[in-house]
């Protein structure tokens, strides 16, 4: 397991932080040891916690253009058609999965394909399994074209806690099942948007895992 690259930055300057803040508390706290042993071992906790978060598990998957991958680790908490007027402008089949700020937070491609749609939206900061967090909230919106000709949104939503999505996609990109999309930092939620006719292979509230579980099939 390797540290991913949306991390590396927010881990460094965090240490250099703590590392500032234990050497002023040593020489505030002068002889009362006890507090500068505790504020270390904060904040010590606190910088493997960071460590933690961005943590990029190596998950390889074998490409299976029948199968709809799962693109994040977290919880179900969505499975409903619905209307998505983005993109689609029509019913589908809607999969929500909340990551909390203990879930890996990369996101990966479901399907193999071609991006043929890119949005990035401004927005609120509602906690992520607010309903109207899908389209009130800061997210991305991609569609990727599948091999056998079938389109499927992803969207990734900031949370109450997640200040930025990070999203690699470009239009007119070939991408491969598995492969990293972004990244959102802390708490936030990835929504699917299926045709009605795939054939759904979770069920709510259960965990998922990005790479692993199988969300449906065609």
């Amino acid at each position: 397991m390797t540290i991913h690259k949306e991390g590396i930055g927010i881990v460094t300057v965090t240490f250099i932080i703590l590392l500032g803040l234990n050497i002023l508390i040593e020489y505030l706290a002068g002889s009362i040891g006890w507090i500068t042993i505790g504020f270390g071992i904060l904040s010590l906790g606190f910088w493997f916690f960071i460590l933690w978060f961005f943590r990029s598990p190596n998950r390889i998957v074998v490409p299976d253009d029948n199968k709809i991958i799962c693109p994040a680790d977290g919880k179900v908490v969505v499975i409903e058609e619905t209307d998505e007027n983005e993109y689609f402008k029509d019913r589908r089949i809607q999969i929500s999965i909340f990551m909390s700020p203990l879930n890996v937070h990369e996101n990966r491609y479901p399907v193999s394909g071609e991006v043929v749609y890119y949005k990035y939206h401004e927005g609120d900061y509602l906690v992520a399994w607010h309903p109207k967090s899908s389209t009130h909230n800061e997210r991305t919106t991609i569609v990727v074209k599948a091999v056998n000709g079938l389109d499927l949104l992803v969207r990734q939503i900031a949370g109450a806690v997640a200040r930025r999505v990070v999203c690699y996609s470009q239009v007119s990109n070939n991408v491969l099942q598995g492969e990293t999309l972004g990244f959102i930092k802390f708490g936030s939620r990835v929504d699917l948007f299926l045709p009605l006719n795939a054939k759904i292979d979770i069920e709510l509230n259960q965990k998922v895992t990005a790479n692993k579980t199988v969300i449906a099939h065609w």
